[in-house]
């Protein structure tokens, strides 16, 4: 599993040719010198934070960040082995401001494995319960959403599914998720603009291509109308 990490001390060294550097020295951990929470959602909560960056010189500087607090998620791209087909979602996302398409996605709780995570979310948002004795699990990586501003973690997976079954969805109160099983081709045509779903994406390209089963000449054309890829409808 590929986890976003930056442990490699020497790594700014070597890449700038082994020369010596000004600036800031990022072998020294960054110091939190205050942190206040300015606001608490339902969701979410935002610090702002006061932090200590050590230059090469030995000399603190300090800048000031607002840093999103939100719990790690799981992103999955659901394979239908039998159909080869995939599971497309379409919502209202306030951030796009958009009825943006994506995948099957959700909240950890608390100290969740992110696979009985993505499993329980699986379930309450489409329905669908994987036979797991004909589970195979692509576990693509965790990745940060956006690591300027946000601690959300986002566990990403690919599952093929090689028998499974539908049973009732349970939403909250305020979600409403319409869902579809769509053909690889049609996947590749919609418009997705979740950062996150387009690695699970591109994964799966991957895969394909390397199992011999991806023909990029049968890729269709993408529509360029304004309702591109609206194939829930």
């Amino acid at each position: 599993m590929t986890t976003a990490t930056n442990d490699d001390p020497n790594r700014a060294e070597r890449t700038a040719g082994g020369g010596v550097l000004d600036g800031i020295d990022m072998t020294i951990p960054a110091v939190v010198e205050s942190s206040e929470t300015v606001y608490r959602g339902a969701v979410f909560r935002i610090d702002d934070m006061t932090i200590a960056l050590t230059d090469r010189r030995g000399e603190r500087h300090t800048i000031r960040r607002q840093v999103m607090r939100h719990a790690p998620c799981v992103v999955l791209l659901v394979h239908d082995l039998a159909t080869d087909r995939y599971l497309l979602e379409r919502e209202y996302r306030a951030g796009s401001d958009l009825f943006a398409y994506g995948l099957p996605a959700g909240l950890m709780d608390g100290d969740e494995d992110p696979m009985a995570a993505a499993m329980r979310e699986l379930a309450e948002e489409t329905g669908v319960v994987p036979d797991e004795r004909e589970l195979r699990v692509d576990r693509v990586g965790a990745f940060y959403s956006s690591e300027g501003m946000a601690d959300e973690l986002a566990h990403i997976m690919v599952l093929h599914l090689g028998a499974w079954r539908q049973e009732e969805r349970h939403f909250d109160g305020d979600e409403y998720v319409e869902s579809s099983w769509v053909s690889w081709q049609e996947l590749l045509v919609t418009r997705v603009t979740s950062s996150n779903g387009m690695i699970a994406i591109q994964h799966e390209a991957l895969r394909r291509l390397r199992d011999a089963s991806y023909d990029t000449r049968n890729i269709p054309e993408r529509p360029r109308s304004a309702e591109e890829g609206a194939i829930l409808e």
